[in-house]
């Protein structure tokens, strides 16, 4: 089992209200406590407005939807495990990756 890093490691989901997104918001903070349960140290939830969908670790944006459009929880979590625990490996996670950028 990997051990928790000694370093502050907090994710935030923010969402827009006005879109009702918090359910999606809430399944992605699911699948990312599941994956990095050792990891982080804090996952929040912060309502926004205006179309709004960021993931930020620490501060530092990984996903905005208005850039990149809807995340895959895929590409999500390899965003924050780089940031976090950057070597984990993701499973099946990994695999759906590879196969998409293989000829």
């Amino acid at each position: 089992m990997t051990e928790p890093s000694s370093d502050s490691r907090r994710v935030e989901i923010e969402y827009c209200t006005q879109c009702r997104w918090l359910p999606r918001a809430a399944w992605l903070a699911q699948e990312l406590l599941t994956t990095f349960e050792t990891e982080l140290t804090e996952l929040a939830l912060k309502p926004g407005k205006g179309g709004i969908f960021v993931v930020r670790v620490d501060d530092e944006v990984v996903w905005d939807r208005k850039e990149q459009g809807f995340p895959e929880p895929t590409a999500v979590k390899q965003a924050v495990r780089d940031r976090v625990a950057p070597g984990k490996p993701l499973g099946h996670s990994d695999k759906v990756s590879q196969e998409d950028v293989s000829p």
